[in-house]
């Protein structure tokens, strides 16, 4: 079985914890990761929205150097320009843009360090623009200089967590694909933080990647009873709006609130056979659950 994984905080609460990414108490260990014959997880640094310039910097900095160790510690690549062929690989991604600080040479310092994808906002607005708590604020002269040199800089960019307004401006002031790493569907259960139709759609139509989110308020509007029915649900719509080569995971395991049917990374095998149970092939199965998310990152 293989798996890819568009979000989860491990690294962020490993480091925050002085704690190693193969920790059994955490959603995910690189020794039951490994057990995957193929896995590669986004590796994601949240920097939070009221954290000052120089602290974030410094978490920044310290995590990925110490993804950097750990990697090399548990024999995983961490993946630069390409995932290359090795079978397991981490990709480091940051959670809001906020650190960048209006100063675009922060770019710069984003592709030494391999930074793969960037969340743009958390929830509230910042230099680039408005989060999921500011739905009016679009992007700011700063956020759309920051989107055009992202793109030359061969960055994703992560519009999960942006204001609806954000998202639309993000489009027209860019011409590469977009991904939403963690979001679901809002027609599904009616949060802030979940995608339109018509964003996924644009979404598809850029050929970029959704992340199914397993955090309970955004999977169902009752969140004590959310389940991995719940994943299906979302899955489905967005299948049905299109979605074959789009449609992706993005746990949010280590920072989130999962259902008790989906915690852990073991679970995702519950999810595989879940996936088969209501009638999906093998083909479209393993497609949501790496290969959309591999061939993304193989040609972006």
């Amino acid at each position: 079985m293989q798996f890819f994984d568009l979000h989860c905080d491990t690294l962020y609460k490993a480091f925050s914890l002085n704690k190693t990414l193969d920790e059994d108490s955490f959603d995910i260990s690189v020794s039951r990761g490994k057990r995957f014959k193929k896995w590669c997880e986004c590796m994601a640094v949240w920097l939070p929205d009221d954290i000052a310039q120089e602290e974030a910097l410094k978490l920044f900095q310290g995590a990925y150097c110490k993804l950097l160790r750990e990697a090399e510690r548990f024999g995983i690549s961490v993946a630069e320009n390409s995932l290359g062929d090795s079978a397991h690989n981490f990709l480091f991604t940051v959670e809001n843009g906020a650190f960048l600080n209006g100063n675009l040479d922060n770019i710069q310092l984003l592709s030494d360090c391999s930074v793969r994808m960037i969340i743009l906002t958390w929830n509230a607005e910042n230099c680039i623009g408005g989060g999921a708590d500011t739905p009016e604020v679009g992007l700011k002269p700063f956020g759309r200089a920051c989107v055009e040199q992202l793109e030359k800089a061969s960055i994703v960019i992560d519009i999960s967590h942006a204001s609806d307004r954000l998202f639309y401006d993000v489009l027209e002031h860019t011409q590469k694909p977009i991904v939403a790493s963690h979001s679901n569907s809002r027609s599904i259960c009616n949060h802030r933080r979940n995608l339109t139709d018509d964003q996924f759609i644009q979404i598809s139509q850029r050929n970029g990647l959704v992340g199914l989110n397993f955090h309970r308020e955004f999977l169902s509007e009752t969140p004590s009873e959310a389940s991995v029915k719940d994943v299906l649900l979302n899955a489905e719509h967005f299948l049905s709006l299109g979605g074959e080569d789009v449609l992706s995971i993005g746990s949010d395991y280590d920072g989130s609130d999962v259902p008790k049917t989906l915690k852990g990374i073991e679970k995702i095998g519950v999810l595989y056979e879940e996936f088969l149970k209501i009638g999906y092939n093998e083909q479209l199965v393993q497609k949501i659950l790496y290969y959309n998310a591999h061939n993304f990152f193989s040609r972006f």
